[in-house]
């Protein structure tokens, strides 16, 4: 199986060529590096929504990894961070929030799972839901927001993603169900400095 499906991407953005300007990866990452704040999470929604990402200026990006999910960051500023990610059937992240940053996520190929989580004063960590996201698909994460994010092992096939952050991430509190404390872990990103 092809580690980048085309025939994917392509459905995701069949309408491109009728547009008469697209927000491209490049030209996204360029509306990144003109702000001069923190960006909201309305008009990140919106981008998400709006990029159009061709195979070809995907693939600079795309890499797996066995074990884990894999981490690329495309584009890094002082108010905002665009990473892709990728991932196996069966990987995931683990329980986190974002740590005082927002974040959308575009799904590209594949299904994702996201499944939600709330934190109770007496009873820890608790489930509360459980969504799945199809290509095309954009979701918000605001602040405070507890989640998972994954690649169902019953998928067969691989899922990539596009993630946009602000502020960049710079760390992350991994959780456990039931526990009522959480452990802040460093974030780090591949850097694939094609754009």
């Amino acid at each position: 199986m092809s580690t980048l499906d085309t025939q994917t991407m392509a459905r995701t953005h069949a309408d491109a060529r009728t547009r008469s300007s697209r927000l491209t990866l490049a030209s996204l990452a360029e509306t990144l590096a003109a702000l001069d704040r923190l960006p909201e999470l309305p008009e990140v929604n919106e981008w998400m929504r709006e990029v159009e990402i061709m195979a070809d200026e995907l693939r600079p990006h795309v890499g797996f990894k066995e074990g884990t999910y894999a981490r690329h960051r495309v584009y890094l500023c002082e108010h905002a961070e665009l990473l892709v990610l990728c991932w196996r059937p069966g990987q995931r992240t683990p329980i986190h929030d974002h740590n005082g940053s927002f974040g959308a996520v575009r799904v590209l190929q594949g299904v994702m799972w996201e499944t939600l989580f709330e934190m109770d004063d007496s009873r820890g960590l608790l489930y509360t839901s459980s969504r799945e996201w199809t290509p095309g698909s954009v979701t918000g994460a605001n602040i405070p927001d507890i989640h998972q994010l994954g690649n169902p092992d019953i998928s067969g096939q691989d899922l990539i993603t596009l993630h946009l952050y602000a502020p960049p991430l710079t760390s992350l509190n991994v959780y456990k169900v039931g526990r009522k404390d959480s452990v802040n872990t460093l974030w780090m990103s591949s850097w694939n400095p094609t754009i």
